[in-house]
């Protein structure tokens, strides 16, 4: 699963964790996060079933995420997908996630 943004969820150790219902790799992934991001996020809310998904649970920033939000309004399948691309909001994501970049770049080549 590919995210909106180009974020590969199916290699994301939240949605791993979810997916496995897998209680250790919660508590490293939020253990991770803590590290490299500074979240202070507590193994039970280590929880998401991918941002396409309707209805499933979405880790908080998953949750308001503007390029989610963004490509629901319009109806695409990812931002790759968008006249308007890159946005500013696209951009910062991915100075942010140089993985969600890169997967990025390769769906642009795929739709062309």
């Amino acid at each position: 699963m590919i995210a909106y943004c180009g974020l590969a969820c199916s290699d994301c150790p939240t949605f791993l964790a979810t997916k496995n219902d897998d209680d250790v790799a919660r508590q490293k992934t939020a253990d991770l996060y803590a590290e490299k991001f500074g979240l202070d996020l507590k193994p039970e809310n280590i929880n998401c079933d991918g941002c396409k998904s309707e209805g499933g649970k979405l880790i908080g920033y998953c949750q308001s995420c503007d390029i989610r939000q963004c490509c629901r309004e319009k109806g695409l399948e990812n931002c790759a997908h968008c006249k308007d691309q890159p946005c500013e909001k696209l951009t910062q994501f991915h100075a942010f996630s140089t993985d969600a970049k890169a997967s990025f770049e390769a769906l642009k080549i795929e739709t062309g």
